[in-house]
């Protein structure tokens, strides 16, 4: 295959990767997106592939066949709920995959047509170490943010004194160690610009709450992307160039977005919760020994059947249970009696961007009945009933009160404000940020503790009449 052919196979499948974001920017056309995602990467393949510089296929199949195997395991097996443990995990295996290029590169570069050893070019060298830089970090802090997320981290920001200090430290070395690693090319510098990469990558994640889990996601999807784009130039790839640079940029466009709707600075989290303060981000609050009022599937069922408008809030807990199939359910049966049903949707519910969305989407809940925070969050006031499921810090009153709180000045949905409140909860335990939710004492408050599924589930069969 000629350059020429191959440079216009690798724009086709750029084009379809940009389709593929075009369309995963909306529940209705995502799984167009998809499939354009998926036929750009088959062109990128097959191109690569076929281009002369390709002297050997059995190992590559074997990696193909190997690699896409496992892939369609862990798709088939994963569940809805450790989607965002599983982006974070891709997501430093596209980090380290960076480095890997990068040290190939560096120990054999005339294959890479950079060079002979110790004599490889600067602005190669230059390249090298970003990429090498960025994938480790990415690598790293995604290996943190999936611990977060699975659990086996706390997901309370984790901080200690002169944090950002050090981190502004080993900053000014890496920078150092580029400059002089391009000058001396010694190994010893890159993996020492390596070792610093990674730890930093570490420092830049453990300061970041789990409330604003859903935002280093995003930022570390970016992250990934200009790793791509570092592999890119080493290896003197189009596509990786054009692929890198569409996931680094919508990326970090997708995290400012967040951080506004979160009322959050960007600058904070790429630089690792700098300016948080110690006393503010360990101060989650005590649970309360104010009484709550417990209700029934029976109670809820009866109210939102004999209500005029109904506001679902979903959030992590449906998605643990899987309620959203009997959800719908319950949905239709209340729409089936004259009531208006619609879905509140926060910009961080669930652990990822979007979680919702995905999940709403496989129970087949119209597209027009799911509205999001800007959308609907002045209508609580005039609401009969908001029937939260598993949603906690997203409806908290404590991030417009309470100044000592993690989570204050995150826009919330204003849940509080509608005539009664059916709260959906395995306990009253505190959610995700590790702070106590206010709503639960409210005097408007009626608290369902259960699995959410069945929760539901009972409330189908309390509609239908088999409850009263």
């Amino acid at each position: 295959m000629t350059p020429t052919i191959s440079t216009f196979l690798y724009l086709i499948a750029g084009v379809c990767f940009i389709m593929a974001l075009r369309g995963l920017s909306s529940a209705a056309t995502a799984r167009a997106g998809n499939l354009y995602g998926v036929c750009g990467m088959v062109i990128a393949i097959l191109t690569t592939l076929l281009t002369p510089a390709v002297a050997k296929y059995s190992g590559i199949i074997g990696a193909i066949i190997l690699g896409g195997a496992i892939g369609a395991y862990i798709a088939r097996k994963i569940k809805m709920t450790a989607l965002p443990q599983l982006v974070a995990a891709f997501h430093s295996l596209v980090g380290l995959a960076a480095v890997f290029v990068a040290a190939a590169a560096l120990y054999n570069p005339t294959a890479f047509g950079i060079g002979v050893e110790n004599a490889i070019y600067t602005a190669s060298l230059i390249e090298m170490s970003l990429g090498t830089i960025i994938g480790a970090i990415t690598f790293s802090g995604s290996i943190i943010a999936f611990g977060k997320l699975q659990g086996l981290i706390a997901g309370k920001p984790l901080i200690f004194p002169k944090q950002h200090l050090l981190n502004a430290l080993l900053g000014v070395g890496l920078v150092a160690l580029i400059m002089i690693f391009s000058l001396y090319q010694h190994h010893s510098l890159f993996w020492l610009m390596t070792l610093i990469s990674l730890v930093l990558g570490v420092l830049l994640i453990l300061p970041i709450g789990g409330a604003d889990m859903p935002v280093v996601i995003s930022m570390l999807n970016s992250y990934s992307g200009w790793a791509a784009a570092g592999i890119g130039f080493t290896l003197n790839n189009h596509l990786l160039l054009i692929t890198g640079a569409l996931v680094g940029a919508s990326g970090a466009i997708l995290s400012y977005i967040m951080c506004k709707g979160m009322n959050r600075s960007i600058i904070n989290v790429i630089l690792g919760g700098f300016g948080t303060d110690a006393a503010t981000a360990s101060a989650a609050a005590e649970a309360s020994d104010k009484p709550v009022k417990l209700s029934s599937a029976e109670d809820a069922a009866y109210m939102m059947e004999n209500a005029r408008n109904v506001i679902i809030v979903p959030g992590y807990g449906m998605a643990v249970a899987q309620a959203q199939h009997a959800l719908r359910e319950m949905a239709d049966i209340l729409k089936s009696k004259g009531v208006k049903v619609r879905y509140a949707i926060h910009p961080v519910a669930g652990r990822m961007p979007g979680h919702m969305n995905v999940l709403l989407a496989e129970a087949n809940v119209p597209y027009d009945s799911v509205l999001e925070l800007d959308e609907i969050n002045s209508d609580f006031g005039s609401t009969d009933v908001a029937f939260v499921i598993g949603a906690n810090d997203i409806t908290n009153p404590a991030a417009k009160t309470n100044k000592a709180s993690p989570i204050y000045g995150m826009p919330i949905l204003d849940v509080e404000n509608a005539q009664t409140v059916f709260f959906v909860k395995r306990s009253l335990a505190s959610g995700y940020a590790g702070v106590d939710n206010e709503l639960f004492y409210r005097d408007n408050t009626m608290m369902v503790l259960g699995d959410a599924k069945k929760v539901c589930e009972e409330l189908v069969k309390a509609l239908k009449g088999g409850g009263h």
